[in-house]
Formats: structure tokens, C-alpha cells, sequence
């Protein structure tokens, strides 16, 4: 199962390991792509949730866009 989200202010390189460190910590979740441009962070695995996910960004010092 593959779960997308919008990021809302990730600008570099820093933000993009930020974010994938935190959400690879979910359980459940297998792979993080991250597309700096659109901010989209496509999260791939099974079991997990959205909010998992959301409080993963949040933890990065991010926020998922409603």
C-alpha cells in the first residue's frame, strides 16, 4: 500500500532526512519518497496510520496538509 501526503515547509536536503527519518520509525511503514518541489511524501508498507504518519511529520517539526 502506498499513502501520499503534502508537506508544508521542507526546503532542502535537511528537511527531506528529517522527515524520512522520523516516518521510517512508524511501524508498518517500508519506504519514504519525497519530492522536495510539490512537497508530496508518498509512504509505502502496511499497517500503519495516518495519524502515525502526521505526528511522525510533526515530531520532524512539519506539518501534513489537511
Amino acid at each position: 500500500m502506498t499513502k501520499n501526503y503534502v508537506v508544508e515547509g521542507m526546503t532542502c536536503e535537511h528537511c527531506i532526512s528529517a522527515v524520512t527519518d522520523e516516518i521510517t520509525e512508524v511501524k508498518g511503514t517500508q519506504g519514504v519518497d519525497v519530492d522536495l518541489a510539490t512537497g508530496n511524501v508518498a509512504v509505502t508498507g502496511e499497517g500503519f496510520s495516518d495519524e502515525a504518519i502526521v505526528a511522525a511529520v510533526a515530531e520532524a517539526g512539519y506539518k501534513v496538509r489537511d
